[in-house]
């Protein structure tokens, strides 16, 4: 009998490549004998691979049917700065840009024009695979996007346009605050990308004909869930490590009692 193949690894067309694992098992490998340059991207776990890159507020405008705007995300913005007054607990320290804001808003259930991503390949694969729900696609989708390739992508835009302000572009957003414990333990960050507009569709309008990897798509088996949560369990990649509070607490034992052998 064959054996199957490992992975498959087309190139990319406009910037995007799909690369389909036959198991969680190669996943490691792949990263560390195929991505030498794994380091200059940021990663993003999802639970279905027919999932977008789009963000939370955009998701909630499109089910509630109302036009995603520049005034409409400003209110909402504004909305959650005055109900957020006296609720930041001890911590005083002032936020001072919009993308603050929305980082704050991000990690307290506010939705938001952010998508979370991390530096790390391994926490996105726990968050692409941590979830349950249903329905349930055959694969989990673990998101690599070039970091170096996109802003050097926004400053070519920006000299394009004469100097002139870029709106069109990704950002990428780190903040400062300690409003938000979790980013440390993550090594996250965010991107804010242009309003209505996927990651991969700018990618792929941005990059035509580019045949390198800005936006790589890995597929894992969805089958592949508990002894990819296994294995990343004992490479201390959990949430007890990954949300230092007491919510990581209780859903760590929770999988403790679910899984075998956590």
């Amino acid at each position: 009998m064959a054996r199957k193949p490992r992975w498959n690894k087309p190139g990319a067309v406009d910037g995007v490549g799909v690369i389909t694992l036959s198991s969680w098992r190669w996943f490691h490998e792949f990263i560390y004998q195929e991505m030498l340059d794994f380091k200059t991207y940021i990663w993003r776990g999802q639970r279905c691979d027919d999932w977008l890159l789009t963000p939370s507020l955009e998701r909630l405008l499109r089910r509630v049917r109302r036009r995603d705007t520049a005034a409409r995300r400003n209110s909402h913005l504004e909305a959650f700065k005055f109900a957020a007054r006296g609720r930041r607990g001890s911590v005083r320290n002032p936020l001072d840009s919009e993308n603050d804001w929305w980082a704050l808003g991000q990690h307290q259930g506010l939705a938001t024009p952010l998508l979370d991503w991390t530096r790390s390949p391994f926490a996105a694969a726990y968050f692409a695979f941590i979830e349950r729900g249903s329905p349930q696609t055959q694969f989990r989708a673990i998101f690599a996007l070039s970091q170096e390739a996109v802003e050097q992508k926004v400053f070519e835009n920006y000299l394009g346009q004469g100097g002139a302000k870029n709106r069109l572009g990704i950002e990428f957003v780190r903040p400062l605050s300690d409003d938000i414990p979790r980013l440390v333990n993550q090594d996250g960050l965010f991107t804010h990308a242009p309003a209505g507009e996927d990651i991969e569709s700018w990618v792929k309008r941005n990059f035509p004909g580019f045949a390198k990897h800005v936006l790589i798509k890995f597929l894992v088996p969805n089958d592949d869930r508990e002894y990819c949560l296994r294995s990343l369990n004992r490479m201390n990649i959990n949430h007890l490590t990954l949300f230092p509070d007491l919510y990581g607490s209780s859903v760590y034992c929770n999988l403790d009692l679910e899984i075998d052998n956590y």
